[in-house]
C-alpha cells in the first residue's frame, strides 16, 4: 500500500508483542547461504517502498537504489576478478565474489548526497544508512532472510563505477535477498550497561 494524501493522519504507534519479537531475533543471514526463494518483483517492489520510508532530514532522499538481477551480477563478478588479483590479499578478494553472485536477489543501495545544502552530508548519509536497515527489516516482514555487506569493491573507484557509482556518490551497501536452508545462529551482542550514558 502506498500513501500518497499527504493532509491524512498517520496511525499513532501501537505496542506490538510481534514487533518487538521480530526485532530481538532479527539476524543476518550470510549471502553465500542466501538461495531460492527470492522475493518476486512485485515483493521487491513492496520492500523498496518500506525502506525508503527512512529518517531524511531535509527530505532529499540523498539515496537511490540499483536493482541488481542474477546475470548482472555474474557479469560484473567476472570484470570484477582481475582486480581482485590487485587487492591486498587476492584469495579473499577473489572468494568474497561469491557474496554477489549467490543470492536471488540484490539491491544496492547507493548514498546520493546533495553537497552545499544546509543538512550536513553526514547526516544524508546516515539516512542512506538508514534505508538499509529499514530494507532488513522490510524483507523479514515479507518472510526473506537480507544481509547488507560492502567488501572491497565497493571501496574501488574502478569497481564502483561498474555498479553505475557516479562521482560524489558512495556505496552504503549491498542487500542481498533470500532465504535461508538453517536458522542462522546468534551472535554476540553488546553488554548494553557500558554502551549507555544517562545525563540527568
Amino acid at each position: 500500500m502506498t500513501r500518497t494524501d499527504l493532509s491524512a493522519a498517520l496511525p499513532l504507534p501501537a505496542p506490538s508483542d510481534e514487533m518487538r519479537r521480530r526485532l530481538a531475533d532479527r539476524r543476518s543471514g550470510p549471502a553465500q547461504a542466501l538461495a531460492a526463494p527470492g522475493p518476486s518483483k512485485a515483493e521487491l517492489d513492496a520492500i523498496l517502498r518500506l525502506g525508503a520510508r527512512t529518517p531524511d532530514h531535509g527530505k532529499l532522499f540523498p539515496w537511490r537504489f540499483v536493482i541488481l538481477s542474477p546475470v548482472a551480477r555474474a557479469r560484473i563478478a567476472e570484470a570484477l576478478a582481475p582486480m581482485a588479483a590487485r587487492q591486498a590479499d587476492p584469495g579473499k578478494a577473489a572468494k568474497v565474489l561469491m557474496k554477489l553472485t549467490a543470492p536471488p536477489a540484490t539491491v544496492l543501495v547507493i548514498s546520493a548526497p546533495t553537497p552545499g545544502h544546509k543538512v550536513p552530508v553526514w547526516e544524508q548519509q546516515l539516512s542512506a544508512g538508514a534505508v538499509c536497515m529499514n530494507l532488513e527489516h522490510a524483507a523479514d516482514a515479507f518472510g526473506y532472510s537480507a544481509s547488507w555487506i560492502t567488501d572491497w569493491y565497493s571501496y574501488d573507484p574502478e569497481a564502483t563505477a561498474l555498479f553505475g557509482v557516479k562521482p560524489g556518490e558512495q556505496v552504503a551497501g549491498f542487500i542481498h535477498l533470500g532465504s535461508l536452508a538453517e536458522p542462522p545462529l546468534e551472535r554476540p551482542r553488546p553488554e548494553m550497561a557500558g554502551k549507555i550514558t544517562r545525563i540527568d
